[in-house]
């Protein structure tokens, strides 16, 4: 195996990595308005994510980094054939982190109101673009010898991208319910298992569906098996979430999640960018890639930095494992509308099924 066919898997892992730990992110957010009754409510979904959803998106900067350095023409390509959605997930990004940190520095419900739906596009539409960027890099897109996309919006939004927008969206709002019957107490946590089971009728079927287009278009025999775990992963959460078993239902669309994208760059692979104007126009691995120096050097880097992000990343995750409850939200908070972060209070995971590390209060 070369080093150009390392990095690909290395960026597959990334964007991996990414999908399983802000799918949970764009979920809770999209479910704000549909869980939080109140005030109090939208507070504690918020603070159930509050100290690991910046992190989380330190996935996507790193994702895309590789993508820059180790395979710089489908940087090019992608990014810049896909301008206007990718640009649109870039302004939903930054109104989500400025409405976390603002939301709760006025003292009036307008104020919280504003910042509320800016938290909700922040989190929908990167979960719907998502979805429909990498089915079209699936599919492929028109594309010149000089690896110009010439696609229009149009051509981006066709049926099987516009699945794909749709799978990632349902299964995103699933695995965010579920994050939170894992991580909050009281009727936030009633709530969000009532929500994991209607987002289910949802995630299921438009799951399977996509995952099954996928493998009879594009898929290769060994990314059968693996497209088949997707789909049983997803039906297994949704039935777990109904039982109450919490923390192997968030564990199952994780797998779920996981297994999804390794089909999609399975399918995609030995291409990182079909062209559906002429075979010959494809980008792949081989092509794209930068020069061996330049890999070696990247691999050094990731070797020696990887496994501390990483360690970091989990010990974040180990210190804010605590459910967050109502009763923790101070009703008049006296610290800029923000609460102080707390490593432990609440209750714990339930005992026997494996919860996934979950933050406890961060600021609103």
């Amino acid at each position: 195996m070369e080093l150009p066919d390392i990095w690909f898997i290395a960026i597959a892992v990334l964007w991996t990595g990414y999908f399983v730990l802000e799918g949970f992110d764009f979920g809770v957010g999209v479910l704000l308005p549909l869980i939080g009754r109140d005030d109090t409510d939208r507070r504690v979904m918020i603070n159930a994510i509050g100290p690991v959803w910046d992190g989380n998106e330190v996935w996507l900067i790193t994702a895309a980094g590789a993508m820059f350095a180790a395979f710089p023409a489908w940087y090019a390509s992608a990014f810049s054939g896909f301008y206007l959605p990718l640009l649109i997930v870039l302004l939903a990004l930054i109104a989500r982190g400025v409405a976390f940190e603002y939301r709760g520095k006025g003292d009036t419900d307008r104020w919280r109101a504003w910042w509320d739906r800016a938290i909700v596009f922040g989190s929908t539409a990167p979960a719907v673009l998502w979805g429909v960027f990498f089915a079209n890099l699936v599919r492929g897109v028109p594309m010149d010898a000089d690896g110009i996309v010439t696609a229009g919006i149009t051509d981006l939004l066709n049926p099987y991208a516009l699945l794909g927008g749709l799978t990632t969206l349902a299964v995103f709002t699933l695995h965010g319910a579920v994050f939170l019957t894992l991580k909050t107490s009281g009727p936030v946590r009633a709530r969000a298992r009532a929500a994991a089971l209607r987002a289910a009728a949802v995630a299921v079927p438009a799951g399977a569906g996509f995952l099954a287009w996928t493998q009879y278009a594009y898929g290769a025999a060994w990314t059968l098996p693996v497209a088949a775990a997707a789909a049983a992963a997803l039906v297994a959460g949704a039935f777990l979430a109904a039982a109450g078993r919490e923390g192997w239902s968030f564990t199952a669309t994780a797998v779920a999640i996981g297994a999804a994208t390794v089909t999609l760059f399975g399918s995609l692979y030995p291409a990182v960018l079909p062209s559906t104007t002429d075979a010959a126009y494809d980008l792949t691995v081989a092509n794209a890639s930068s020069a061996p120096y330049t890999l070696t050097v990247l691999s050094w880097v990731a070797v020696v930095f990887l496994p501390l992000v990483l360690a970091y990343q989990a010990w974040s995750y180990w210190v804010f494992r605590k459910r967050v409850s109502r009763e923790q939200i101070d009703p008049a908070p006296a610290y800029g509308g923000r609460e102080p972060a707390r490593a432990g209070g609440g209750e714990r995971p339930d005992a026997g099924t494996p919860s996934a590390p979950a933050p406890s209060p961060s600021g609103d």
